[in-house]
């Protein structure tokens, strides 16, 4: 999560000492404490990973803005997207040629969203997009959603090292900053984008391999937090919009994940927005410049119930409902 500094509290205390996976998302269900999508007990685990999106969470020529129904109509998954490299490209990272232009998938407001990031992703949820961890899942679980119809979210951790990912020998020790909060995880200095590049692109890769169809980038707003490193706010614009541009050159759309001071500069270069709390803390109408360029808004709340914020967040055309902080299958739609 970006907003790991004012969630932190609440997600050391749900975390266990041996969780490692990465645990986020939603589906349909009672209010009541079960880990499935139906509100029945799951048989996987919730995973209360270090990782969870959502923390206190490169320059490419800006993206045209979206708008409202400009590739698919409203409410439908939408998809122009051009095939995806198959499995065993041999592309070198880096060196993706560009994407026709408009070929990528363009999420228009009001889709409802499945959002999970650990143990075996529920598919049974009826929403047209789900969110899931990039490393995580196989490619059979991408095509057996898009069998049902469904577009997929490649859930990447962009901005902080992960001890347990199975690249994390890629990155060099001093491109580790301080401790995100998170166990296992430290920031990167995001100045260095000659040594992150070739990096993030190989995860982009990834998840372009696997047949998804847009990137969730987390931990991208390490400028305002303690990151050891002295970031100013353009280092963050410049590796925001590098991400940007390697997640476009692979035909994939990208979601600027939370980082609301930076929405005005980076609006033209992300095609949506996942947010986190932004009702708890009155910020949601900071996210609508999405909206009325005519790009999603996948917003969630942990501590608040559906009847606190759905009004006004379905007035603002976002995609919302209510997780728990663990980030399992559980979910309550507005």
């Amino acid at each position: 999560m970006n907003r790991r500094t004012r969630l932190l509290p609440a997600a050391l205390a749900l975390a266990t000492a041996t969780a490692l996976l990465v645990s986020s998302c939603s589906s349909s269900g009672s209010e009541d404490d079960q880990d499935s999508a139906d509100g029945s007990p799951s048989n996987s685990p919730a995973a209360t990973a270090p990782s969870t999106p959502g923390t206190p969470s490169a320059t490419d020529t800006p993206s045209t803005p979206g708008t409202p129904g400009g590739t698919t109509a409203p409410g439908t998954p939408g998809a122009t997207t051009a095939p995806a490299t198959p499995p065993g490209s041999s592309t070198p990272p880096g060196t993706t040629a560009p994407a026709p232009a408009g070929a990528r998938w363009q999420p228009t407001p009001g889709l409802a969203w499945q959002w999970q990031l650990g143990g075996t992703v529920d598919q049974s949820v009826d929403v047209p997009v789900y969110d899931i961890d990039g490393f995580e899942n196989d490619a059979s679980v991408v095509a057996a959603l898009h069998a049902k119809g469904r577009k997929v979210i490649c859930y990447i951790n962009a901005g902080s090292w992960e001890d347990f990912r199975p690249d994390s020998n890629a990155f060099a020790k001093a491109l580790q900053g301080s401790d995100t909060g998170w166990k296992g995880e430290k920031w990167f200095d995001i100045r260095k984008l000659d040594q992150l590049k070739p990096l993030m692109a190989a995860r982009f890769d990834m998840c372009r391999s696997k047949g998804f169809d847009a990137i969730e980038p987390d931990t991208i707003e390490a400028y305002n937090q303690n990151s050891g490193f002295p970031l100013t706010p353009d280092d963050q614009l410049a590796y925001n919009r590098m991400l940007a541009q390697l997640a476009h050159e692979r035909g994939l759309a990208i979601g600027l994940k939370n980082d609301l001071d930076q929405i005005p500069a980076l609006l033209p270069d992300f095609d949506f927005a996942v947010n986190e709390e932004c009702s708890q803390f009155d910020e949601c109408d900071r996210v609508s410049p999405f909206i009325k360029a005519g790009k999603a808004v996948f917003h969630v709340e942990y501590k608040l119930d559906t009847d606190q914020f759905c009004a006004k967040t379905k007035a603002l055309g976002f995609s919302s409902m209510q997780k728990k902080l663990d980030l399992n299958a559980w979910r309550k739609p507005c």
